[in-house]
């Protein structure tokens, strides 16, 4: 899959957004069924939503489109899937994941109607939030215990998961996440990478807060996520920003790949008083796109 930096949240039930969400510069955009939506709009936000997919624009360098059904125990995400299916979109997001069991449930539900709407039968992929409930967030590690040949990344939720802690913060008074978010923030990253797929970070609340969305977002970079959740479309060209690859990187990354072209049978060499070795030459190409 290709990295996806920004993902989007639109509300399935709102004719103008969705309208407006092509031109936000969203990599991928979720059209949100679960809690953007009123439970007395959800049908009318799933015909809506379908209408929209049906007729936006699918070529290179548009969005990748997705749907956030309702989550499993709610007894909606059946006829959300009805609806959703037969538009083929990119993918599913599945809140308040209860554990792979779950995603499986729900994966073979979409090969069902993809069979019978004529789809390629594992065309659309799957993107569960792993965290929302205290049980769903200890379920982390055993996603690599099953294949889920749909899974295409994992991503994780604070807000849903401070209710349930009934937690009175969420960030320390330096701004750093607390202790369960920092556990359940490093299980999800770490899970998706081992499990080769897109690790994605959790929104940032405040969208007025250019600041604060920056540094988180420079933060996952950092940290090893491809991309971030993102509520509001003024957050989408700061996250796009904070995971693109500075001029700096792409020349180090380059210098890298040049230097052990030049040394095939190095193992381990020096550039600018570093020692980089095989797994730097890894990353280095990995973000020039070279892997």
């Amino acid at each position: 899959m290709t990295t996806l930096r920004s993902w989007l949240f639109v509300p399935g039930d709102s004719e103008k957004k969705l309208a407006k969400a092509p031109g936000t510069g969203a990599d991928a955009l979720i059209i949100d069924l679960e809690d953007a939506v009123a439970l007395a709009s959800k049908p009318a936000a799933r015909a809506l939503t379908a209408q929209w997919l049906g007729t936006v624009p699918r070529r290179a360098g548009t969005a990748s489109l997705w749907v956030r059904i309702n989550a499993v125990d709610t007894g909606l995400w059946h006829d959300d899937l009805a609806v959703i299916v037969a538009t083929a979109p990119d993918g599913i997001m599945l809140p308040k994941a209860a554990g792979p069991d779950e995603v499986a449930l729900v994966s073979d539900s979409i090969a069902t109607l993809e069979a019978r709407h004529g789809r390629p039968v594992g065309q659309i992929g799957l993107l569960p939030l792993v965290s929302e409930t205290p049980r769903a967030a200890l379920t982390i590690p055993t996603y690599l215990t099953r294949e889920l040949p749909r899974l295409r990344g994992l991503t994780w939720g604070a807000e849903d998961l401070s209710a349930e802690l009934a937690a009175s913060r969420k960030r320390d008074g330096a701004g750093q996440w607390t202790d369960a978010f920092r556990f359940v923030r490093a299980q999800t990253l770490l899970a998706a990478h081992a499990l080769g797929v897109a690790a994605i970070d959790t929104l940032h609340a405040d969208f007025r807060d250019e600041a604060g969305l920056k540094a988180a977002a420079e933060a996952a970079r950092a940290d090893g996520f491809s991309g971030m959740l993102a509520i509001h479309p003024g957050q989408v060209p700061i996250i796009n920003a904070a995971f693109a690859p500075t001029a700096a990187e792409l020349a180090h990354a380059q210098a890298i790949v040049a230097a052990f072209a030049a040394n095939p049978d190095v193992g381990t060499l020096q550039i600018d008083g570093r020692m980089i070795d095989q797994p730097h030459l890894r990353q280095a190409r990995a973000l020039l796109g070279l892997d």
